[in-house]
């Protein structure tokens, strides 16, 4: 009855997404979560995925063409840059991102996601997150920097404003090895009460 993280990332997501929403994929790896996104959002959405690894790029690309998907556009940059892509001015508001933190499974190790450049982007997305939006960032830590990272992170998600945000965490804390864990965060308000 427990979904495992991915499943429940997803199941997060799917909520919070109407037909239609712009969506962020912060780190799109080999497309699972991209394509999801574009499932979520449907024809007439628009998914921005993100990745600083080439090979993270064309791996998406790949999977994107076989499954004859079209609303999406790939940004190999940073996700830290979110806010050069998508212009708060035209008054885009994001409907749902999503991260895996760490590294791109079957990669180099040593190419990771980084606590101020996971903090930048996320704060750019809650920026322009519509209310019901939902942030989930699938936390990976245990590889080398992946504690900094999850405690940075558990850290300022824990001084948003509960009147404005809704934040919880979910994992396995039975489990051996570091197993990942969800953090969510939704937007509940557009203001102070």
């Amino acid at each position: 009855m427990l979904k495992r993280v991915i499943p429940f990332a997803h199941h997060l997501i799917e909520q919070a997404v109407q037909p239609g929403d712009c969506v962020v994929d912060a780190t799109c790896g080999n497309g699972h979560d991209t394509v999801m996104l574009s499932r979520a959002t449907g024809d007439l959405g628009k998914v921005y995925a993100f990745d600083i690894q080439a090979e993270a790029i064309e791996n998406t690309k790949k999977r994107l063409a076989d499954e004859s998907i079209t609303n999406v556009e790939l940004i190999h940059d940073s996700h830290d840059r979110i806010g050069y892509y998508i212009d708060q001015t035209e008054n885009q508001q994001i409907g749902a991102a999503i991260f895996n933190l760490g590294y791109l499974p079957g990669s180099d190790k040593s190419v990771i996601t980084k606590p101020n450049h996971t903090i930048d982007a996320i704060q750019q997305i809650i920026d322009r997150l519509k209310l019901g939006g939902l942030i989930v960032c699938v936390v990976y830590h245990g590889h080398p920097g992946g504690k900094e990272e999850k405690d940075a992170l558990l850290e300022y998600v824990k001084q948003l404003d509960q009147k404005i945000f809704n934040c919880i965490s979910y994992g396995f804390i039975n489990q051996k090895n570091n197993p990942p864990f969800v953090i969510a965060i939704e937007k509940k308000s557009d203001r102070l009460n």
